[in-house]
């Protein structure tokens, strides 16, 4: 996981290069722990999630201390679960390990848990295409890397992409789901404006 990634002037994402971003779900909560500037660690927002063929993106509608945003790499995701509790609304939960900044000591840095509630209602969009995405994605690293990796990959960007097409046309689009699937990729007036690698902090002009 990493906090504040870039984002356009809109509130959307910047991209980082071969990424393809599929859905936007607004108004959902988000929880988050051991989280470095959060109160008491811990972080509790609203916002919105855009979900892209890399990673989740959760920006804040209101930002907490300095923290406006995070992302989590679908690689870096394990024990995820949808739950249907009686009382409570639906929520996707699971753990996801850190980002590590180049050159910390990996010992200090431990996974995070974290919590996706749909408050607004319906799920049968975006939570199989949430499972559908991220079996591919661990499919096509497997691949990719002819091993069955026991523990996260040293990079969170996949080396093989996920076959989006595929997974968009197949997708379920359930009415009662507010989630919006993108037909068409979102951006600002710098369409070609990527990001190489989660430690490089400036957007650089890269390949569509």
């Amino acid at each position: 996981m990493a906090v504040n990634p870039q984002l356009y002037g809109n509130g959307t994402p910047v991209p980082f290069v071969n990424e393809v971003f599929l859905l936007r779900r607004e108004s959902v909560e988000f929880v988050v722990d051991k989280l470095p500037g959060a109160p008491g660690g811990k972080l509790s927002g609203k916002g919105t999630i855009y979900m892209s063929t890399f990673r989740i993106v959760f920006v804040l509608s209101h930002s907490v201390g300095d923290i406006f945003a995070f992302d989590i790499p679908l690689l870096f995701i394990h024990e995820e679960s949808f739950n249907q509790p009686i009382f409570f609304c639906n929520n996707l939960s699971g753990k996801v390990y850190p980002v590590i900044p180049e050159g910390a000591n990996q010992a200090l840095y431990t996974a995070h848990t974290f919590k996706i509630m749909f408050v607004e209602g319906g799920v049968g969009t975006f939570i199989p295409l949430f499972m559908n995405l991220i079996k591919s994605v661990r499919a096509a690293e497997r691949e990719s890397l002819a091993t069955q990796p026991s523990a996260p990959p040293a990079d969170p960007l996949p080396t093989a992409q996920a076959p989006v097409d595929e997974l968009i046309q197949h997708a379920y689009i359930d009415p009662h789901d507010p989630t919006k699937l993108y037909l068409q990729q979102p951006s600002e007036s710098q369409p070609t404006l990527r990001r190489r690698n989660y430690s490089t902090r400036t957007a650089e002009e890269g390949q569509m």
